[in-house]
């Protein structure tokens, strides 16, 4: 019936939004959120109607959890960053059929998850970024499932983007794109050191562990992520324990995929942390 037409591994700094205001970090993440609207104009030449987020700044504590309410609005400011996001007004439509399917499909394959369509639970900024760049004009309806899991098995959360899969292709009658939103290594600065490191990784090791991660990623090597994913989650501090890229790749067929990423946007540093702009070809 439907389509997983799109995947992508992608940024959401907080800089970004940061980077549209005047000031001396003016344009310093044009890259990133170029690499945004590239990633929107490719989900509406394949017809995407529905936009899936596993968002790395939905934390939660119990089960998996999809927030497909029909509508959201709202100003939003960042607790975690107050100086960079700061009163930033969205506006997106949901999408609680396709929630329902993958809640659905997800607790079939016995990784229990509920969705939340009936409620006053609000996006986080994983999801608003990338949305505010690909999405401004309300195109894609916007499903958030929850990837900071901080007592779960990446193992289950690859389930559920296998499960999220079959929803789509076997229940939905449309075409959806998934976003795993979230960075590399995580490590941020020091608080004293936040601003020196604004545009760099924290340290060597991080950095070079991401850049080979990204090699294996342009080079289909798979087989080799999955099985260090866990080791590596732990040691470079990987966002939301990487749950959201434990998502994505179970969507894709985990180590048995093949596809050769896309480099969208180039890896880039920023507050420590490393980030970059990725598709995933759907095969």
């Amino acid at each position: 019936m439907g389509k997983l037409a799109l995947a992508a591994k992608i940024t959401h700094v907080p800089s970004m939004y940061l980077s549209e205001m005047d000031g001396p970090h003016k344009g310093c993440r044009q890259a990133a959120i170029d690499g945004h609207i590239e990633i929107g104009r490719r989900c509406r030449e394949l017809g995407v109607d529905t936009i899936v987020v596993f968002d790395t700044h939905w934390l939660v504590n119990s089960g998996y959890h999809v927030n497909c309410r029909p509508h959201f609005k709202g100003v939003y400011t960042s607790n975690e960053l107050p100086h960079f996001i700061k009163n930033m007004p969205f506006e997106y439509d949901g999408n609680p059929e396709l929630g329902k399917l993958i809640a659905q499909a997800a607790t079939d394959a016995d990784v229990f998850t509920r969705a939340h369509d009936s409620t006053t639970l609000e996006i986080e900024y994983g999801t608003l970024v990338p949305m505010r760049y690909m999405n401004q004009d309300r195109h894609f309806k916007v499903v958030s499932v929850a990837a900071l899991c901080t007592v779960h098995d990446l193992a289950d959360s690859a389930t559920l983007g296998k499960a999220l899969r079959k929803a789509i292709e076997e229940k939905y009658d449309g075409t959806v794109a998934i976003l795993a939103s979230g960075s590399l290594s995580h490590r941020f600065a020091q608080n004293r050191h936040a601003e020196a490191f604004l545009h760099k990784l924290w340290s060597p090791f991080l950095e070079t562990m991401d850049r080979s991660v990204i090699e294996m990623w342009k080079n289909g090597d798979w087989k080799t992520f999955c099985e260090m994913l866990p080791e590596y989650a732990a040691k470079c501090h990987g966002e939301g324990n990487m749950h959201d890229t434990a998502m994505l790749l179970g969507a894709l067929g985990w180590d048995h995929y093949t596809g050769k990423a896309e480099i969208v946007t180039p890896y880039f540093g920023s507050s420590g942390t490393g980030q970059i702009n990725a598709i995933l070809p759907v095969l």
